[in-house]
């Protein structure tokens, strides 16, 4: 098996200690690829490479940053079926699940960056100044390896098109989806330095990456703790950060709404992609006089979720990404029992030879659990009953974090709901993703957002000239 290489100032090297990283098939358990385990010296020469691109890639017009960035797109569109099929081989995601939830929203929304690129505002005239955007300087992505794709192009299109260079570190287990990326980039004809990848282990080339004084801004997507770790490093030197962190979203069912829907919704976040997704909606807090009802409709829809074979177009749920994710995962399960929750269905997995664990589910929680406080990052739900609208915002707002969130019911009282829950993003009733809009969070689930043009402006500094 021939390992990949490092892509550094436009070529493609070896890491410099000579050491990889197996990355493993989950649904198969078999190695299917080899990359480098970069260290200092890596991020070093990437680095290097960058903050020497960047001294005139600042200035290249912006028709020539979006055409390049258009070759970029189009190519990954050829490349569809190859994305999809490393997706599913590197996450253990179902082919349906790689190609609808993890490959095409995210052309949508480079072709969104696109055109936020193209008409942004980057100056305005105040009465005796103009007010510039520009780019940051060389911004370090670290991404995680739950949405391969969407991940890495959420920072590095936008921080390209806004004139920065970029030095990304995928994640260990699922990083053979940026070297698709890093080829459409190489394809494009985009200058040396101006785009570089380092694969390796967060704790070696990620706190490299946070900690160099070069590096003007970090991008991270992660855990809550690990994204504490990164941004203690990198203010060590204040560099401009972006932590895009976990969470612990509520569903709030309300008397009157279309609950066959909502819990759909939910358990949609729940159970596609293994639940592990970091705004899955993975505490479901109903009445409590329709607690009966709400896990029938549970059980009713979780019967309708298929596993088996990836590659059936028909399958919704994969395996796990990771022995380390299913031992989590697992424990978290034992968690639930071992603090008195009442099981509704699933449970312990019985066969510790693959990494599939079947949706979880959890009723009459309380908001004191650690099932109930705590990011499992797995297809488990849990069920909280409240007894008034207001103790059931309560609940929804008792949370260190505040990344996403639903609420089902009448329209109006779904809608003041929504207000009132301290959360990034929240869907009422039928409301759907789009590619224009920031995502998010509050509390200890980030720092800055992704996406939409909120998105863009992160990777652009404010300057202020007085003229007049």
């Amino acid at each position: 098996m021939e390992p990949y290489k490092l892509y550094i100032n436009g070529q493609w090297v070896e890491p410099a200690a000579g050491r990889y990283i197996d990355v493993e098939n989950p649904a198969t358990r078999e190695i299917i690829a080899r990359v480098p385990r970069g260290d200092a010296e890596d991020v070093d020469r990437a680095v290097a490479a960058a903050k020497n691109a960047f001294a005139t890639w600042q200035f290249t017009p912006l028709a020539e940053r979006v055409a390049l960035t258009e070759k970029v797109l189009n190519t990954l569109k050829a490349s569809r079926d190859r994305l999809i099929e490393t997706i599913t081989s590197e996450l253990g995601s179902p082919v349906k699940v790689s190609a609808e939830v993890h490959t095409d929203p995210f052309m949508l929304e480079i072709a969104h960056f696109i055109e936020v690129a193209t008409n942004f505002p980057y100056e305005k005239r105040r009465d005796t100044s103009l007010v510039r955007r520009e780019p940051v300087g060389v911004v370090a992505g670290l991404t995680p390896w739950n949405f391969p794709l969407e991940q890495i192009e959420k920072k590095a299109i936008p921080a390209l098109l806004a004139g920065n260079c970029v030095v990304l570190k995928p994640s260990q287990f699922t990083p053979l989806t940026a070297y698709i990326l890093t080829e459409a980039i190489e394809a494009a004809g985009f200058p040396p330095g101006v785009f570089n990848l380092v694969t390796g282990r967060g704790g070696e080339v990620g706190d490299a990456l946070a900690r160099h004084p070069d590096v003007d801004m970090l991008s991270f997507t992660g855990s809550t703790d690990a994204g504490r770790e990164v941004g203690r490093l990198a203010l060590g030197n204040i560099k401009k950060l972006a932590l895009e962190l976990g969470g612990k979203s509520a569903s709030l069912l309300i008397e009157g709404g279309d609950w066959e829907f909502g819990i759909q919704a939910t358990l949609d976040t729940c159970i596609i992609n293994g639940g592990q997704t970091c705004n899955a909606t993975t505490r479901l807090l109903v009445p409590r006089q329709g607690l009966e009802r709400a896990e029938q409709i549970i059980l009713d829809t979780i019967a309708r979720y298929r596993t088996g074979d990836l590659y059936d177009p028909d399958v919704d749920l994969g395996p796990l990404s990771s022995k380390k994710q299913y031992d989590r995962v697992r424990s978290y399960i034992q968690i639930g029992l071992s603090e008195g929750a009442r099981l509704v269905t699933g449970g312990l997995p019985a066969d510790d030879t693959t990494y599939y664990v079947d949706p979880t589910v959890f009723s009459d929680v309380t908001r004191d659990m650690r099932i109930a406080r705590e990011e499992i990052f797995g297809p488990v739900l849990v069920v909280i009953p409240y007894d008034t609208l207001d103790e059931g915002i309560d609940i929804a707002n008792d949370s260190i974090y505040g990344l996403g969130g639903s609420v089902f019911g009448p329209e109006q009282l779904a809608q003041d709901a929504a207000r009132r829950i301290r959360t990034g993003s929240i869907y009422v009733n039928r409301g759907q993703w789009e590619p224009l809009s920031p995502f998010g969070g509050y509390k200890q689930s980030g720092i800055g957002r992704e996406g939409g043009i909120e998105g863009f402006e992160e990777f652009l500094e404010i300057k202020t000239i007085y003229d007049r």
